[in-house]
């Protein structure tokens, strides 16, 4: 993979990373482009159910969850499964990293590359994105796991997230890069999650 500020090639190894997951919620989801959710939905959970299999982190967050509800059922799911047990936290920034709690989490993980999933690309998404940039995070924002409303705005944020230097990848191009090999019981493990 390559950073789109630096040029640099990036392999993304589970031990480097960690996994955001940003506002993904009843009520925004049922706003969303119902040709594209299902298909994003699918991704965000294979990166979460990856994200187990090889102990990355995770962290995920609810924009205002009294007016936006809870995180959807499947992924809330799977982020309280065993081998993620992810924290869960509420926020009214649109920046994920303008939150202490996330900031907190973040760092204790320990983790210079972070994936960031979720809704809605053009704002929270963008903004947490341009936010741990400037914090020195390395970030790559799968294009097949971050939605918005409209296709346009969709697009909107995947083009900001890049200019301030996030790379644009997609699912497996992260899940088959912790994998790295075409064999044994993680790669069958990842080959199922992306059928």
């Amino acid at each position: 993979m390559t950073a789109a500020a630096t040029g640099q090639v990036v392999r993304l190894q589970p031990e480097t990373c960690g996994v955001l997951v940003i506002d993904w919620q009843e009520k925004l989801a049922a706003a969303m482009d119902p040709e594209v959710y299902p298909r994003h939905l699918k991704n965000a959970l294979a990166l979460v159910q990856g994200a187990a299999l090889f102990r990355v982190p995770v962290v995920a967050t609810e924009q205002y969850p009294q007016g936006l509800g809870p995180t959807v059922a499947p992924l809330r799911e799977a982020l309280a499964a065993e081998g993620v047990a992810a924290p869960v936290i509420a926020k009214k920034d649109f920046s994920a990293w303008a939150v202490p709690e996330v900031r907190a989490q973040v760092q204790a993980a320990g983790r210079t590359k972070w994936i960031v999933l979720g809704m809605e690309s053009h704002v929270c998404v963008f903004q947490t994105v341009r936010d741990l940039k400037e914090a020195g995070f390395t970030v790559f924002v799968p294009r097949d796991a971050v939605v918005s409303r409209t296709r346009d705005n969709w697009k909107v944020g995947v083009k900001l997230c890049e200019a301030v230097g996030a790379t644009a990848t997609s699912t497996e191009a992260v899940l088959f890069d912790w994998v790295g090999r075409a064999e044994g019981d993680a790669f069958k493990a990842v080959s199922r999650l992306v059928r």
